[in-house]
C-alpha cells in the first residue's frame, strides 16, 4: 500500500503483473538509503531537489484499489503521465504546498460564484450517469474532468475525495454552501437515505432548469430598458459638459435675460464641469451607501417593499417568487422532505424578505395543525388569490406536490408572456421620459433665442 506520507519517484513501465505492483509498493516502503528516491538522490541530488512535489490520488485500473501519496515531478502533466503509464486512473494531483484541502476554494468562494447554468448541467449529467449505472464517485470524477470552470472543477474534486473517503455525497456538497445551498444538500440527503438518489437528482435538475429559464427571461427583459436609461444618462452628460457651455457663451455675449429654467440648467452644467470629481464621489457614495443600507434589516425591508410597488416590475417580482415558491416546495415534497422542513428551506431560498417572513411565521402554525392555504390567504399583497386556492385543492385531494407543480408552470408561463411583451410595455414609457427631457431642454434653450429675435425686430 502506498502511504500518503511516503515520497518516491514513479519508475517507468506498466505494472501489468503483480510482481511489478509489489515492486512499486516495496519501493515506497524501503528506508531512505535503499529506496529508488534515495539512490537517485545519491546520483542526481541537484535534479531531484529542484523538482516540486505533488500529492496524488489514483485508482489502479486492474484491481480497482485507490492509492495516494507524494511524488516528485517536473509538473502536474508529467506526474499524471507517469501515473497513467503505471496503469492508474488519476483522480487528483496538486502541489504539496497547496495541499490544504479546500483552502483555496474556500477563499475564492468569498468572491466568486458558480453560474447557475454550470450547476444545472452538472446536476442533469450526474442524474443521467447514475441512472446509467455509474457509481456516484465515478460520475463525480467524470464531471470534474469535463467541466471547463477551473473553480468548479476544484470543488468537484474535493467532493470526489470525500465520497472516496466514505462520506455521503450530501456531506461533500454541504462543505460549499455558497455553491450548493440548503435546497441542494437536503434533497440529495433525502435521496441517499431513501435510495432514490437518481429520482431526486432528476427533480433537482428540473428545478434548476426552470430557475435558469426564469432568471434568463427576466434579465433579458431588463436589457432593453437598461440600455435606454444608460444612453439617456450619457446623452445628458454630453449635453451638460460640451454642447450647453457653447450655447451659454452665446447668450452671455448677446446679454440676453435668461428665464429660470435656462438659468437652472446652466447652473447644473457649470457645477458638473467645475466639480466633476465631487459629482463622481457623490455617485460612488450613493451606490455604496445604498448597498450598505440594503444589508440592514430596515433597508432590506424598504427596498424589497419598494420593488413590489414599482409598476410592471412589482408584478414580475410577485409572479417570479410565486413560481419559485411553488416549484421548490413541490420538489421538496416529492423528494420526501416533511412539510415543516420544506417550508423552512423555501423560506431561506426565496429572495424577497416579505415572502421569507410570511413562510417563517406560518411554520409554527402549521406545526399546530393550521393548513398552509389558510396561512397564505393572510398575505394577499404577495400571494395572489389563486395560490391559496390551488394549495387548498391539493390539501383536500392529498396531491399537494402535483398541484404545486402545475401552479409553478402557470406562473412560469405568466412570467414568460410578460417578459416577451416587456419591450412593447416599457417602450412607450421610456419614449415619454425621453420626449419630456428633450422637450424641457429645448424649451429652456429656445426661450432666450426668441427674446433675441424680438429685440432684433
Amino acid at each position: 500500500m502506498i502511504r500518503r506520507s511516503s515520497s518516491f519517484r514513479i519508475p517507468r513501465g506498466q505494472p501489468s503483473s503483480s510482481a511489478s505492483r509489489n515492486a512499486l509498493q516495496l519501493t515506497a516502503s524501503l528506508p531512505e538509503s535503499l529506496s529508488v528516491r534515495g539512490i537517485l538522490r545519491k546520483t542526481k541530488t541537484k535534479r531531484i531537489a529542484a523538482m516540486p512535489k505533488y500529492l496524488y490520488t489514483a485508482k489502479n485500473i486492474s484491481t480497482g484499489e485507490t492509492k495516494g501519496g507524494e511524488v516528485a515531478g517536473k509538473d502536474e502533466n508529467q506526474v499524471g503521465q507517469e501515473l497513467r503509464a503505471q496503469g492508474f486512473l488519476v483522480t487528483s494531483i496538486q502541489a504539496s504546498e497547496d495541499a490544504s484541502p479546500g483552502m483555496g476554494v474556500k477563499f475564492l468562494d468569498r468572491f466568486m460564484t458558480i453560474p447557475l447554468k454550470e450547476k444545472m448541467v452538472f446536476m442533469r449529467n450526474l442524474s443521467v450517469m447514475i441512472s446509467s449505472g455509474l457509481t456516484v464517485s465515478r460520475a463525480i470524477y467524470n464531471l470534474s474532468v469535463q467541466t471547463r470552470n477551473a473553480r468548479f472543477q476544484k470543488i468537484l474534486q474535493s467532493v470526489y475525495d470525500d465520497v472516496q473517503a466514505g462520506k455521503q455525497l450530501s456531506e461533500g456538497l454541504a462543505k460549499y454552501p455558497g455553491v450548493f445551498n440548503e435546497l441542494f444538500v437536503n434533497m440529495v440527503s433525502v435521496g441517499e437515505v431513501s435510495g432514490n438518489l437518481e429520482e431526486v437528482l432528476d427533480i433537482l435538475a428540473l428545478q434548476l432548469e426552470k430557475e435558469h429559464d426564469l432568471t434568463s427571461k427576466v434579465r433579458g427583459a431588463m436589457i432593453y430598458p437598461a440600455v435606454i436609461v444608460v444612453a439617456m444618462i450619457g446623452i445628458g452628460i454630453l449635453m451638460l459638459t460640451y454642447i450647453l457651455p457653447k450655447i451659454t457663451q452665446t447668450f452671455i455675449e448677446m446679454d440676453v435675460e435668461l428665464p429660470a429654467t435656462t438659468r437652472a440648467i446652466i447652473a447644473l452644467s457649470d457645477f458638473v464641469r467645475n466639480h466633476w470629481i465631487v459629482v463622481i464621489l457623490l455617485v460612488v457614495g450613493a451606490v455604496i451607501g445604498t448597498r450598505i443600507a440594503a444589508r440592514t434589516d430596515t433597508g432590506r425591508h424598504f427596498f424589497h417593499w419598494l420593488v413590489l410597488r414599482i409598476p410592471i416590475v412589482g408584478n414580475i417580482v410577485i409572479k417570479v417568487n410565486c413560481a419559485r415558491f411553488a416549484r421548490i416546495y413541490s420538489s421538496l415534497l416529492k423528494s420526501g422532505i416533511s412539510v415543516v422542513s420544506a417550508l423552512t428551506i423555501v423560506s431561506r431560498t426565496l429572495g424577497n424578505v416579505y415572502y421569507k417572513e410570511a413562510l417563517v411565521q406560518g411554520i409554527d402554525e402549521i406545526q399546530k395543525g393550521t393548513e398552509l392555504s389558510k396561512i397564505i390567504t393572510r398575505y394577499p399583497s404577495i400571494f395572489p388569490i389563486l395560490v391559496p386556492q390551488i394549495i387548498q385543492v391539493g390539501e383536500e385531494t392529498g396531491k399537494t406536490e402535483n398541484v404545486l407543480q402545475r401552479l409553478a408552470e402557470f406562473y412560469e408561463e405568466e412570467v414568460s408572456q410578460i417578459t416577451k411583451n416587456m419591450s412593447s410595455i416599457v417602450e412607450p414609457i421610456l419614449m415619454l421620459l425621453i420626449g419630456g427631457s428633450v422637450g424641457f431642454f429645448a424649451v429652456a434653450m429656445l426661450q432666450p433665442m426668441y427674446s433675441v429675435l424680438e429685440n432684433i425686430q
